[in-house]
């Protein structure tokens, strides 16, 4: 059995991060409609509620991690450019 220690699992989870640039741009039917720029996948993307946010948010750390299960890609991510 590995023994790793706290520093070593705040390393790893350091390395991990994803990060995004959120634009909410209505609030409608309880929920957000917006952009949502992957700054390091130099990628945006539009979801019309909070859910589809957080789809498009799994999707990419699934990408990042490079999980072939889990990159199906549903939602159409852009280029980068179109979030200013």
């Amino acid at each position: 059995m590995e023994h790793r220690n706290q520093k070593e699992d705040l390393k790893d989870e350091a390395q991990e991060d994803l990060v995004f640039f959120v634009r909410v741009q209505y609030r409608r039917n309880t929920s957000w409609q917006g952009t949502i720029q992957w700054m390091d996948g130099k990628k945006t993307g539009i979801f019309r509620s909070v859910l589809e946010m957080g789809n498009m948010i799994s999707e990419a750390k699934a990408e990042k991690s490079n999980d072939i299960n889990a990159t199906q890609e549903r939602f159409k991510w852009k280029g980068k450019d179109i979030v200013s």
